[in-house]
């Protein structure tokens, strides 16, 4: 008890307005601690209890193959395969082990081999299938029959790590978020190791410090966007192999880059065969009884959080990649639909009540906190972050003040608002008041990542920012002799929406590949629809390469203004400062890390002498968006400097900067004396 009492002190310090649920946080903490009691009965630690990796599936140790797999329901179990000519044979049936569902079978050296394909034939009462093993560690498709099965994967020289890294936050986290397989020009699926030879090199040297990979657990459809998940042990075999990621992820930390991977614990693909959804025969081994184990709007499978055994199984499954794959944290994918029996499908969150409510699925919130407490407890240094559109209070939280755990939390409203109003607005109705409450609008004491577009602006049926912006004239008018009105205006606010959601971030930033050169195309994966084809999934990076085109000066200001805010550490300043706001003129000044920030995002006026309350002293321009390196028009003096002027307003002495700011730009000015 004093342990929630601590919590709850620090809690409501953080955020008042939580006392009036007193009773249900109370409630949630109590759960929190009697699941783990529960879960530690016959374990030592957390550690302990995740470690179901080491104990199912197929094994290698004391010289002989061993195999467990956990199915209640079944009432035969086989493994078949290449070694058995794909029919059951007594050598390789499992047996019952105790009564609590397991199943297991001890082979010679000799009964397998490195690269042989195998799966389960399971039998329960009324029926049989085969099944791909739940913890199955590499799982393959035959490129002729589409067939997945597992793969024996056991190479005779281990996978040999040469670079060392922890997490380093002190500049703030900078997070590239990419997809392997659509990373190359060639329209096809490219490989893990493409991506470290031809992709990292970028991605390190554009100054991003954080690698996030999507699509790395094994998925059965690629235009999934690896989010329907089969086998939560395997690395996908759509890139590569096992060994192919370790040393992507190897020379991604050997760069100087966190690696953080997508773990999608939300729900399951509903495949059965290569999925989960009826691993034993029934529909409620791994999910919950009856319509709300299924997913309707994803068309998925959603655990049932309450079980110890599924438990186990998405705690393993963080601890595994941990320790098998060194990555250095993870971004939860789908925590709304986690956390809430409605998922958040069309509901509008406008009150506190809305967390407080029957609607919470506080298993799923319990399960979350021992996920976060068990990497935490693996890896101090690691980051988890937590994708909810919902505003959850306390998901961003330490467990010690009565939070979740999650280190971050991702802004999900910045990019929803930067669409809405780029898509809805005209230029010269923006609510610039509005726009700044969208900006710097989070929970107390929660660390959260900013971003202007993820890949989920970037799908087929959506737009990316770039395009909203300049639509058809985007594939016509790039050139850099080309003079075009609506290019123009594309770039510079593709610029300014950019840097003020960089700048105006709580701790951290994220961009989707290939957006910070404002790649010109959607994402859309090979499917019935578009014959088939690879030519939307992929990446053209001659475009930003060839410095004939525009694209090459929006690629060149991410990088510096990427610089220039780990320069002044702008993301771990925790104070910003709004210095002025007005809609009717469309600008925002602001000041943070010791620098100011100011925006013109006005669309036809310059103002020549625009004057705002600021220290006294003198002020040097370091960096604009109007450099004609970034496309611009050169119409600010780099390093011009400015001194305030004195004045009296209301019988009170004051100190003002009078700026240029020209249309559609920003410029950030630090205090030099």
């Amino acid at each position: 008890m004093e342990y929630i009492a601590d919590s709850l002190k620090q809690l409501f310090e953080i955020d008042p307005f939580l006392e009036p649920y007193r009773k249900a946080i109370i409630r949630r903490l109590k759960k929190n601690l009697e699941t783990e009691r529960r879960l530690l009965n016959n374990y030592a630690d957390l550690i302990a209890f995740s470690s179901g990796h080491e104990f199912f599936g197929l094994r290698f140790k004391h010289n002989a193959w061993v195999f467990r797999e956990w199915a209640p329901n079944a009432t035969a179990v086989s493994i078949i395969g290449e070694m058995t000519g794909w029919q059951e044979k007594p050598d390789y049936a499992l047996k019952p082990v105790g009564s609590d569902g397991v199943w297991e079978i001890q082979l010679p050296p000799e009964a397998l081999a490195h690269q042989m394909l195998y799966r389960l034939r399971i039998h329960w009462p009324g029926g049989s299938g085969d099944r791909i093993p739940a913890y199955a560690r590499r799982v393959v498709q035959d490129p002729d029959t589409l067939i997945f099965n597992a793969q024996v994967w056991f190479p005779t020289e281990p996978f040999q790590w040469r670079a060392s890294h922890k997490c380093d936050l002190n500049k703030g986290l900078y997070i590239y978020e990419a997809h392997v397989g659509m990373s190359q020009e060639a329209e096809k699926i490219s490989s893990y190791l493409e991506f470290k030879e031809n992709i990292l090199p970028r991605i390190i040297d554009s100054g991003y410090n954080a690698l996030q990979l999507m699509a790395i657990q094994q998925h059965p459809y690629y235009g999934s966007f690896g989010y329907h998940v089969s086998s939560f042990f395997a690395a996908s075999s759509h890139f590569g192999t096992p060994e192919d990621l370790k040393s992507l992820i190897d020379a991604a930390h050997n760069g100087g880059l966190s690696v953080i991977m997508d773990m999608v614990h939300s729900h399951s693909v509903s495949n059965q065969v290569e999925g989960l959804s009826c691993q034993d025969g029934t529909l409620y081994q791994y999910f919950h009884r009856g319509p709300r184990g299924f997913h309707r709007a994803w068309d998925s499978r959603c655990f049932d959080y309450s079980k110890t055994e599924v438990l186990r199984f998405l705690l393993s499954t963080c601890r595994f990649w941990l320790d098998e794959y060194h990555v250095d944290g993870f971004r939860f994918d789908g925590v709304t639909s986690m956390l809430y029996t409605h998922h958040g499908l069309e509901k509008a969150f406008l009150s506190y009540d809305d967390y407080y409510n029957p609607s919470v699925d506080e298993d799923a919130l319990t399960y979350l906190w021992l996920a976060n407490t068990l990497v935490h407890t693996l890896r101090p240094d690691a980051v988890t972050i937590a994708e909810d559109i919902s505003g959850m209070p306390g998901l961003a939280l330490p467990a010690h003040a009565g939070g979740t755990g999650f280190d971050f939390r991702f802004a999900m409203g910045v990019p929803d608002y930067w669409i809405r109003l780029v898509k809805d607005t005209r230029d010269e109705d923006w609510p610039i008041g509005s726009l700044w409450y969208e900006l710097t609008n989070r929970r107390p004491g929660e660390k959260t990542i900013s971003y202007a577009e993820s890949h989920d602006q970037a799908l087929v049926g959506d737009q990316t920012l770039c395009f909203r912006l300049m639509g058809s004239a985007i594939y016509d008018h790039m050139l850099v002799d080309d003079d075009h009105m609506v290019i123009d205006r594309g770039m510079a606010l593709h610029k300014m929406i950019r840097l003020i959601t960089l700048t105006s971030a709580g701790n951290g930033y994220l961009n989707f590949m290939g957006n910070e050169f404002g790649h010109p195309e959607w994402v859309d994966f090979p499917r019935e629809e578009n014959d088939w084809s690879y030519r939307y999934a992929r990446r053209q990076w001659h475009l930003v390469d060839d410095y004939r085109l525009k694209y090459h000066y929006l690629g060149q200001f991410d990088r510096d203004m990427l610089r220039l805010s780990k320069a002044f550490r702008v993301l771990v300043a925790p104070e910003i400062i709004l210095l002025h706001e007005h809609s009717d003129n469309k600008v925002i000044v602001f000041q943070r890390a010791g620098l100011l920030f100011a925006f013109n995002f006005h669309p036809t006026r310059s103002y020549s002498d625009y004057t705002i309350s600021a220290e006294p002293g003198k002020y040097r321009l370091i960096f604009d968006s109007d450099r004609p390196e970034y496309g611009g028009h050169g119409r600010l003096t780099p390093h011009q400097e400015h001194l305030t002027l004195s004045g009296w307003e209301e019988n009170m002495q004051t100190e003002r900067l009078s700026l240029y700011l020209p249309t559609r730009t920003a410029m950030v000015l630090k205090r030099v004396d």
